[in-house]
């Protein structure tokens, strides 16, 4: 069964980086053909090659390398060439070459790789949206007394139906609203009806909200807490390799006690065990008819800077309980592919935020992922099904296309750089300049890269 897991992941894997690298360079491999540069090659992958094929009258080299870690199109740019070989380019070739092309044409040419990621992000967002999505309806639950909300007035099973004056349809609703507003505003609206079929308008203060907060629920310090049933701590599903497999763990085992405090639901269980990381607990389950002692060590991961415990286990999920605490939103094509761009938008710019906190010291440089971390999630979500993985997929080109626009040298954002450059002064900017950038770039790189490596390696020693 792990071997299975492992290879679904490797697979998964796989298929993130290319098809996520084949989209990006197929931006700028077609947006070459439309202002007319000539391709020389289109490769996916580095290192020897494993399929070559000339193809169309330009006889374009399409290359799949033996390792998909990246890619590239190669155009046909005279800066690349020798003396002798520029010499030997037809009056045709020569007009056709990149560095040639008006500063427009390459601008559209470079930016064709990231929004071709953006557009396969609204193209997946868009079907899913089609398809129905699916999520807790915005009701609140016990409100923390002193929290925001209380101050607020805003009481236990309130239907949120609008905040800010947005529409707010499912629970998620209310976070991506409240993200576009902090820092903006220090309070906002949020319209509800009562469990009397009141309707009131409730301030809320969000000033307290910090940089920091959006990486964790922030909604909790809020006292925004959704309305959920409450669940009984029976084993549903247990990863290999983990903790409550290695202690001899069943799925459908029920916890009762662990430590000698009492388990009435899967809350109180995650609750002890995220808080003892590295720590033997001791967890009393009922088994059929028989009750069992099982001793159980959680393994420690990460979360935000804070060590947090995990057995690797996951709840038997009651889905005719379930349906009562959820709704599924269905919208008409065009409607889908508003939200679809509306929420592409939005998790871009979540994403340069998050970037802009990290060089601002907000946000620690462990939040970096890289490969190791990128093919568990993979793995993760291509065993929650298809739609899990499409969701997972979208997330992921988002993100690639918002570090390839980074103003960074090698990357796309760098070239972008150059060009804003030649705008103002009027001409290219020296060979001198670009080399320097180059290095620059490539330092910058190599350094992201090893702090992704080092926080891969760090998660997996850790758990």
């Amino acid at each position: 069964m792990g071997e299975w897991r492992q290879m679904i992941t490797a697979f998964a894997f796989l298929i993130t980086l290319a098809l996520l690298i084949a989209i990006h360079e197929y931006g700028h491999f077609q947006m070459a053909r439309c202002c007319g540069v000539k391709v020389l090659k289109f490769s996916l992958g580095f290192g020897r090659p494993i399929f070559s094929k000339k193809i169309g009258k330009d006889e374009t080299e399409f290359i799949v390398s033996v390792l998909p870690l990246g890619g590239f199109v190669k155009m046909l740019d005279e800066r690349d060439l020798s003396q002798s070989e520029r010499l030997t380019l037809s009056a045709e070739d020569l007009k056709r070459a990149f560095n040639r092309q008006s500063i427009f044409k390459r601008i559209a040419i470079v930016s064709a790789g990231p929004i071709a990621n953006f557009l396969l992000a609204v193209a997946i967002y868009w079907v899913l949206i089609l398809q129905g999505t699916t999520g807790l309806k915005p009701i609140l639950s016990e409100v923390p007394l002193g929290s925001p909300a209380s101050v607020a007035k805003l009481q236990q099973g309130d239907l949120v139906i609008k905040v800010a004056g947005e529409d707010v349809k499912q629970w998620q609703d209310i976070q991506w609203i409240l993200i576009r507003h902090v820092f903006k505003t220090s309070s906002v609206v949020i319209e509800t009806i009562d469990s009397q079929k009141q309707k009131h308008h409730r301030e809320l203060d969000i000033s307290g909200i910090t940089e920091s907060d959006l990486n964790n629920d922030f909604l909790l310090k809020l006292g925004l807490i959704p309305n959920h049933p409450k669940v009984n701590a029976i084993i549903g599903s247990i990863v290999s390799a983990g903790a409550a497999e290695k202690a001899g763990l069943q799925v459908s085992d029920r916890i009762i006690d662990v430590n000698g405090v009492a388990i009435d639901n899967w809350e109180t269980l995650v609750k002890i065990v995220q808080e003892n990381p590295a720590k033997l607990l001791k967890f009393v389950i009922e088994r059929g008819n028989q009750k069992k002692i099982i001793n159980i060590t959680p393994g420690i991961v990460g979360k935000n800077d804070k060590k947090i415990g995990q057995i690797g286990a996951a709840v038997l999920v009651n889905e005719n309980v379930m349906q009562n605490y959820m709704v599924t939103i269905h919208s008409s094509p065009l409607a889908a592919l508003s939200r679809a761009i509306q929420k592409t938008y939005e998790t871009a710019s979540f994403t340069l935020k998050m970037l802009l906190n990290m060089l601002k010291g907000d946000l620690s440089f462990k939040s970096i992922s890289g490969p190791v971390t990128i093919a568990t999630y993979a793995g993760q979500s291509a065993h929650l099904g298809l739609n899990a993985f499409l969701a997972f997929l979208a997330v992921i080109s988002i993100s690639l296309g918002v570090l390839n626009l980074l103003p960074i040298p090698v990357l796309d954002g760098g070239h972008l750089l150059y060009y804003m450059v030649e705008l103002v002064k009027g001409s290219p900017v020296s060979d001198q300049a670009m080399e320097f950038g180059q290095r620059i770039g490539l330092a910058i790189l190599g350094l992201l890269m090893a702090c992704a490596l080092y926080n891969d390696i760090n998660r997996l020693i850790m758990g």
